[in-house]
């Protein structure tokens, strides 16, 4: 009995040591110099078995490698020019209209975010965004706050789109392309309710016209020189992943096939280092997400796994369905929605592919009510800082109050529909 407080109490600090570091990122450390020595706790402390631990590397282990494969290959597509195009093609759209800015950045933050994932559209497009609204001398906070929402919600089209997706995938069970299909619907579903909602919160710095060039002595916007190469790169790597879903092969080979393209060009030319591409896939981030599902693998042993456990509905129908992304939507916000995919997705894999969707949904929608229900979230207020933006948590509290409900009812009602529809 002593034994098993005690592995309970190690577990629940170690999860919130993580939790509350990678909120506050002390001394700006990365989140694995937390991550790593609070694993190591609970493997010590006897609160996980070493089977489980081999279970979870062994679980993460390709999860890890294809993050690493998109990181590179939306850092290289930084580089050779993307973003900077995507600015430029919407300054050029806007004209002197915010109402037409906050639609161009919702059209590339949907499409950046599900090919290239959230953390692109996170870090390198808004600060475009930002540099976009300046230029055309309009308030930022809409389109900032677009970036914001679809960083998550934009992320539920494909398995590459977001961390969390790639987790989900893994466990339903699905091929490549009938995780997008049934997808499709909900993430069609949440940007409607997104842009909106949008539309209606700021009705006010969306109205007029902006300042012109000619009033701001700014020169009109060049038509952008579109990088043709990773363009191409990026189709051909979607394309693989479809391919290799349906020749029963880890998409992370397609993967890493368009990073390698990517950068064996970059190499070459001289504009990548060895030590920039291994900066580039970020391998602080990847063994904090390692760490972390060891941490959570504890959590889970040690009681929540039978507490979700009675919580998940059971079942595909509407109402379970409801239920598990509702269930998901506020775990994610009370210890963030990767540990909360961690506990979930293994409690929902056995109720079939609907389910763990459902899942998805929640955790994907719902940070978009507080800032720690998302890593992405937390690095985006941090970008907006550095660009002098302040975020305000009524504010952001307030636009979460009314987008996440019904973007969350709206995209289980188009999983339901498309689960009815293409079967499970």
């Amino acid at each position: 009995m002593i034994e098993t407080m005690f592995a309970e109490s190690v577990s629940v600090a170690a999860l919130a040591v993580v939790l509350v570091c990678a909120v506050v990122r002390p001394f700006r450390l990365p989140e694995a110099v937390f991550a790593v020595p609070a694993a190591a706790a609970v493997v010590a402390a006897g609160a996980v078995p070493l089977a489980h631990v081999r279970e979870e590397a062994a679980r993460l282990g390709p999860v890890v490698g294809f993050l690493a494969a998109v990181l590179v290959l939306a850092k290289l597509c930084d580089d050779e020019g993307l973003f900077h195009a995507c600015g430029t093609w919407m300054a050029r759209w806007a004209g002197r209209h915010p109402g037409r800015l906050l639609g161009a950045v919702f059209a590339l933050a949907s499409v950046i975010t599900a090919a290239l994932s959230l953390d692109a559209t996170v870090v390198l497009l808004t600060p475009v965004v930002f540099a976009t609204a300046g230029r055309m001398r309009v308030v930022p906070t809409p389109h900032l706050y677009a970036a914001a929402h679809l960083s998550n919600t934009a992320s539920l089209l494909l398995p590459v789109s977001n961390l969390t997706n790639l987790l989900a995938f893994s466990a339903s069970g699905l091929s490549f392309t009938r995780f997008a299909l049934l997808m499709t619907g909900p993430w069609l579903a949440a940007i409607a309710v997104e842009y909106a909602v949008l539309r209606r919160f700021f009705a006010a710095e969306l109205a007029g016209p902006a300042a012109s060039a000619a009033d701001t002595g700014a020169a009109e916007p060049e038509a952008p020189e579109l990088p043709l190469f990773a363009l191409v790169t990026v189709a051909c790597t979607l394309a693989g992943f479809a391919v290799a879903s349906a020749a029963d092969t880890d998409p992370a080979w397609a993967a890493a096939a368009g990073a390698a393209v990517l950068a064996g060009r970059a190499l070459v030319r001289g504009r990548l280092s060895p030590r920039g591409l291994v900066r580039a896939a970020s391998p602080a981030f990847l063994a904090f997400v390692l760490a972390l599902g060891i941490v959570v693998r504890a959590v889970l042993d040690n009681g929540l796994g039978d507490v979700l456990g009675h919580a998940l509905p059971d079942g595909t129908g509407l109402l379970p369905l409801l239920g598990a992304a509702a269930l998901a939507a506020l775990l994610a916000n009370l210890i963030n929605n990767l540990p909360a995919v961690l506990a979930l997705v293994p409690l929902a894999a056995p109720v079939g592919p609907g389910a763990v969707l459902a899942v998805l949904i929640g955790v994907n929608i719902g940070p978009n009510l507080t800032y720690a229900g998302s890593l992405a979230t937390l690095l985006w207020r941090r970008v907006a800082r550095r660009h002098g933006h302040e975020i305000r948590l009524r504010e952001y509290t307030a636009l979460g109050l009314l987008t996440v409900p019904a973007a969350l009812l709206a995209a289980t009602l188009a999983l339901w529909a498309g689960l009815a529809v293409l079967g499970p």
